[in-house]
């Protein structure tokens, strides 16, 4: 029977830690390496939610996107939200591994799970010295369809797609990022792409960029959503690895932090 250190084996190889940023905390949170393990759930978020998740279904480890324990930590007392969840998961026999920036700079890894999910043909890198993002080719649509491409192909979230960028625009090549992207603006408009699909943009970063001559138009989506197709690109690594003897279980739950939109109007 696989133990937990026999899974976090196979992910590290995929997802290796070295690739994660330095900022970055990645790896066991909770644990014992020796216990044996014959069902995952897969997540992007290690929240209440899908703790519950993992517990009912009798996961013996979460891997999740986003690590629980990002900043400074000097103790995880049971009555705070995050050592709330630590009590939780070693109460009820569950392991907690997070794989973050590492499965980002990963190949493949999150960008490639978004490129896939929106049907792109992979030709390489947005950041060839970090190997971030990912471009990618599509048969030529106006702007207006690619729109709804990106908005069918990725789950619902309250807060749908965002996009800034003439609606008639042909779009053949196309960057993307799973997560906050915005840093990668002036990498998307080197590569020459039409457009680029992210998370989490802002206004003035956005507006500086749609300004320049050549700038790819943009397409904005849920952070969560730009990086859940990334779990089944992780469950598949333990279901190939371990070949039906440990039960992979992607949750489908929003752990998108915005539950309504409403667009502004005058009375």
């Amino acid at each position: 029977m696989p133990t937990l250190a026999d899974v976090i084996a196979v992910l590290e190889a995929a997802y290796p830690p070295e690739l994660a940023e330095s900022w970055d905390a990645v790896g066991l949170v909770c644990g014992d390496p020796a216990e044996p393990v014959t069902k995952v759930l897969v997540c992007v978020d290690p929240v209440d939610a899908t703790v519950d998740e993992a517990l009912a279904q009798g996961a013996q480890l979460i891997v999740a996107h986003h690590p629980l324990l990002l900043r400074g930590v000097h103790g995880v007392p049971a009555d705070t939200p995050k050592g709330s969840l630590v009590h939780r998961l070693v109460r009820g026999g569950a392991a907690l591994l997070c794989m973050h920036t590492n499965a980002d700079n990963a190949e493949p890894g999150v960008s490639d799970a978004l490129a896939k999910a929106l049907g792109l043909k992979i030709t390489g890198p947005l950041v060839p010295e970090t190997n971030s993002g990912r471009i990618g080719e599509v048969d030529p649509q106006p702007f207006a369809e690619f729109i709804d491409r990106v908005g069918i192909a990725l789950p619902e979230t309250a807060g749908g797609v965002r996009a800034a960028g003439e609606l008639s625009r042909t779009i053949e090549t196309v960057a993307v990022c799973g997560g906050s992207g915005d840093s990668f603006l002036d990498a998307a408009t080197a590569a020459g792409v039409d457009a680029y699909v992210t998370a989490d943009l802002r206004h003035h970063p956005a507006s500086e960029h749609l300004a320049k001559p050549g700038a790819p138009a943009l397409v904005d989506v849920a952070h969560w959503a730009s990086e859940w197709p990334w779990c089944a690109q992780a469950a598949g690594v333990i279901e190939v690895a371990f070949d039906g003897t440990v039960d992979v279980t992607v949750s489908t739950l929003r752990t998108d932090p915005w539950t309504a939109a409403w667009a502004t109007r005058r009375s």
